[in-house]
C-alpha cells in the first residue's frame, strides 16, 4: 500500500482499547466481551448474553432462550435452534437503540443502547492505474455481473453458528488499513473503505478467521482474486487481492485452515490482505470481532 496510509489504523484505538463493556439499564445486566466467550457473571441472571463492542460497525452476537422473541429498534431478530442470534450497526449508525427481549411467560425486558460515535479518518492513495478509479465502458458488464455475484454468494442465510467462536487474524503483518475511512483515490473521493488491510508479502498465507463454507472464489475486476467464506447466521468475510486461492466452493474449512495467499490483484498498490465482514448487505468492522494485532 501507498506510504500515505500511515497511521490510518490510530483511529480505531477507542474500539481496541474497549474489550470489556458492562451495561446495565432497567434493572438487567449484560456483560459484553469482544472476542470473549458467550458467558458472564449476570448472563444466568436475565437469560440474556450479549458479544461485542458497542460502537458504530460492529457485529453483536448474542444468545436467549430459543422461544423468546427479540427485537432491534421494532424489527424482530431471527434466533436459530439454540436461541443464538446476531445483529449489527453500520457505519453511520445512530446512536441510540432499543433492544427488547420477550420471554415465553410473558416476561419483557427493555433495553436502550447507546452507542459510541466513532471519527473516521481521510486515506489517500495515489499511484492506481486510472482505469481501476474510472473505469472504462468496455468492463462495466463485467463490473455489474461482479456485483450479483457476490450478492448472491451472500445471499444464504443458515443456523450454523461458527461466527460464535473466537475469530483469529486470517493474516500475519501491519495494519495498513481501517474500516470506515474515507478512501481518496488518485485525488478522487470514492467510497469508505469497509475492511481492515494486513499488508504481507506475496504468497504469505491466509487463514480462516473461522470455520466456513466457501461461496465464492474468483477473480473480480475491482477485488482481484476474491474469496468468500459463509460463517453461518448470515455472516460472511470476504478476502480481497489474493494472489492465489488454495480452496473451492462448497468447501467446508475449519479455522486457522489456509484459504490463499497474499497478493496484489484487482485495484491494489502493493501486496496485502483486504479482509471485510458482513452481515447481509451490512459492512461491519472485522476489528470488531477479534482481539489484538496481526502481528
Amino acid at each position: 500500500m501507498s506510504s500515505r496510509v500511515k497511521g490510518v489504523e490510530s483511529v480505531q484505538s477507542s474500539v481496541i482499547n474497549s474489550l470489556k463493556v458492562a451495561v446495565r439499564s432497567a434493572g438487567m445486566s449484560v456483560l459484553l466481551l469482544l472476542g470473549g466467550s458467550l458467558t458472564g457473571a449476570h448472563a444466568q441472571q436475565d437469560g440474556i448474553t450479549l458479544n461485542g463492542t458497542l460502537t458504530q460497525g460492529s457485529l453483536i452476537r448474542g444468545q436467549v432462550a430459543p422461544d423468546a422473541v427479540v427485537t432491534l429498534d421494532g424489527e424482530t431478530l431471527s434466533l436459530n435452534s439454540e436461541g443464538k442470534f446476531v445483529f449489527g450497526f453500520p457505519r453511520d449508525a445512530g446512536l441510540s437503540h432499543k433492544l427488547k427481549v420477550e420471554l415465553a411467560d410473558g416476561t419483557t425486558s427493555v433495553r436502550e443502547i447507546t452507542l459510541t460515535k466513532r471519527e473516521y479518518n481521510i486515506q489517500r492513495i495515489d499511484g492506481l492505474d486510472s482505469k481501476m478509479v474510472t473505469p472504462p465502458k468496455a468492463v462495466l458488464e463485467r463490473i455489474r455481473q461482479d456485483n450479483v455475484n457476490v450478492a448472491k454468494a451472500r445471499s444464504k442465510v443458515t443456523d450454523a453458528d461458527a461466527l460464535f467462536t473466537r475469530f483469529e487474524w486470517p493474516a500475519k503483518g501491519p495494519i495498513t488499513g481501517v474500516y470506515g475511512s474515507q478512501r481518496v483515490l488518485n485525488g478522487v473521493p470514492k467510497w469508505p473503505h469497509f475492511g481492515v488491510d494486513v499488508g504481507g508479502p506475496t504468497g504469505s498465507p491466509v487463514t480462516a478467521p473461522v470455520q466456513g463454507t466457501v461461496m465464492l472464489a474468483e477473480d473480480l475486476y475491482y477485488s482481484g482474486n476474491t474469496l468468500i467464506l459463509d460463517h453461518g447466521m448470515g455472516v460472511f468475510s470476504t478476502f480481497l487481492h489474493l494472489d492465489s486461492i488454495t480452496v473451492k466452493v462448497g468447501d467446508t474449512v475449519a479455522q486457522g485452515e489456509q484459504i490463499g495467499t497474499i497478493g496484489a490483484t484487482g485495484r491494489a498498490t502493493g501486496p496485502h490482505l483486504d479482509w471485510r465482514l458482513n452481515l447481509g448487505k451490512m459492512r461491519l468492522d472485522p476489528q470488531t470481532v477479534v482481539s489484538g494485532t496481526p502481528d
